[in-house]
């Protein structure tokens, strides 16, 4: 069965004499020299590029993220030394210092405005675009994109069904109108159906029971529903993720006073203090102090302690018990009690930064600043696009998926360069 997952989707020569590296570290290295990767450092996190030069940004989110994920993975070695189903360090490493590569420019923003003009066409969502670039586009191969094994792209799909099954209720656009807004055109997360070969060819080893019950999805609202299950890995990642944007993120915002103590005392420390167990009652005073702290030293040891609690308070455990293979069967969860915690973090770092009306309307500029963009190429495609991606136009317009490689073309773009592309299109010269 290890064989089954370490497999590629298409069998590679390469002359690399004397290569000793784990199937699992190949995968790392084709993943930290591509563009996609490269491109991270200037793509925006939460705070936009060129507000300050400390905050992080979606290359240094995922460095954090790929060391807080090996830090998960080692305590639950530890705690589960005969389980051996873990997945390698390198592989985890591959997961979590990728798993933002399909994020379009500007944030949330950017995704609400390629959603919205793919509408027609099988949407938008970075998760999605994160497999389509590791599986097909990015040119390591001609055509399979970086050609990584099986389970390292199975750990990259958090949510496994199409988005044409979960977005139900597409909104309402027959009256034009200027704007659009963000919330109607928040995406379901799934995958392309235009990538359901990838898909197929990922799940094959799995008995037909597991392909269903991984499929298996819950409507959240009257637009969308959601999957329920994911891998062993990819749950690891997803923790990671979610304790770097709840913690560090966080510590981006108080060092930049774009937090305040009077935001943390009113909007997150009595919801903290309701919670009322031993752990967070003994912290609470200090870590409020040190986090707010004139010394960074003491803002860092509480932003670390915050970290390692999370870490220390994950476990494994049984996810399904009708799965039969391991990896889908067991996942990792973290302690209820701080998980509250970590829910509570996260809402207040959406709630007092992004969605402060100063954020959402830097995000509404580059929102709208996609669509014009994605209007402008969709108008002329083979006059207005680079050459080479003119040719997979093309090539995908035979299957009727043009506006598909319109998507992916804008999608990879940078916030400067997407900025840059508007300028030439639209603005007089300066």
């Amino acid at each position: 069965m290890d064989k089954v997952w370490q497999s590629r989707i298409i069998e590679q020569y390469k002359h690399r004499p004397n290569d000793n590296r784990s199937p699992w570290q190949v995968d790392r290295s084709r993943i930290i020299h591509a563009a996609a990767f490269r491109r991270l450092q200037a793509k925006t996190q939460i705070m936009g590029i060129g507000l300050n030069d400390f905050y992080r940004t979606r290359l240094t989110h995922s460095l954090e993220v790929s060391q807080i994920g090996t830090g998960i993975l080692r305590h639950l070695k530890s705690q589960h030394s005969d389980f051996s189903h873990f997945p390698s360090t390198g592989l985890l490493e591959t997961l979590c210092l990728a798993h933002d590569i399909g994020h379009p420019p500007f944030g949330h923003g950017g995704e609400i405005a390629l959603n919205y003009m793919m509408r027609d066409h099988g949407g938008f969502e970075g998760n999605a675009q994160t497999l389509r670039i590791v599986a097909k586009l990015e040119p390591y191969s001609n055509g399979y994109g970086m050609n990584l094994t099986r389970r390292t792209l199975l750990g990259f799909i958090k949510y496994p069904a199409f988005i044409n099954e979960l977005w139900h209720t597409i909104p309402d656009t027959r009256n034009s109108r200027a704007f659009i807004k963000a919330d109607d055109w928040r995406p379901a997360k799934g995958l392309y159906q235009d990538d359901a070969h990838i898909f197929d060819w990922i799940v094959e080893p799995l008995s037909q029971n597991d392909r269903t019950l991984l499929n298996t999805h819950a409507t959240i609202d009257k637009h969308r529903a959601k999957t329920l299950y994911k891998s062993l890995d990819s749950a690891i990642m997803e923790h990671a993720d979610d304790i770097a944007y709840a913690v560090h993120d966080l510590e981006d915002a108080i060092a930049t006073r774009v937090l305040t103590l009077d935001d943390w005392q009113t909007h997150a420390l009595p919801h903290l203090q309701a919670l009322n167990f031993e752990w967070l009652n003994t912290l609470l005073e200090t870590l409020t102090s040190r986090l707010f702290s004139k010394n960074d030293f003491e803002r860092k040891d509480a932003i670390g302690e915050l970290v390692n609690t999370f870490i220390i308070h994950i476990h494994l455990d049984i996810q399904n018990e009708a799965f039969e293979c391991p990896i889908l069967k067991y996942t990792a969860k973290l302690h209820p009690e701080y998980e509250s915690v970590l829910h509570i973090l996260k809402h207040f770092v959406f709630q007092r930064l992004i969605r402060d009306p100063e954020m959402q309307q830097i995000e509404f500029k580059g929102q709208n600043l996609l669509i014009e963009l994605f209007t402008a190429f969709a108008s002329d495609p083979l006059r207005l696009l680079p050459e080479t991606t003119q040719a997979q136009y093309i090539e995908a317009q035979k299957h009727n998926q043009g506006m598909r490689i319109i998507c992916d073309y804008l999608s990879g773009m940078s916030d400067e360069y997407a900025y840059k592309t508007y300028q030439r299109l639209f603005l007089p010269a300066q």
